[in-house]
């Protein structure tokens, strides 16, 4: 088990950054500020965020099952890794409870 808090812990460290900057940088970005300049250097940010929250769901799951959580538990675990501070308060908690 503490194989898939480590594995959950640095996952959710990680996708809860790649929101952050999705939300905060790449958003407002292509959005608001017309500058095509500053476009392209933050073109990255949806695609990396993207294959890190496919692991991020993969390793959530993971955990989930390994501490025998029900369906509607890991789907809420899941869900937590969309918005930009929820994984964050997640991992938090997981680490407070299982370690």
């Amino acid at each position: 088990m503490k194989s898939e808090i480590f594995r959950f812990r640095i996952m959710a460290i990680i996708a809860g950054v790649m929101s952050l900057l999705l939300w905060f940088v790449d958003i407002p970005v292509a959005y608001f500020i017309n500058n095509g300049e500053w476009k392209e250097k933050v073109a990255w940010i949806p695609f990396v965020h993207g294959w890190i929250y496919f692991v991020y769901v993969i390793t959530a799951i993971q955990f989930a099952t390994k501490a025998r959580w029900p369906i509607m538990k890991m789907f809420g675990l899941i869900l937590a890794g969309t918005l930009p501070i929820a994984s964050l308060i997640a991992e938090r908690r997981i680490v407070r409870r299982y370690s």
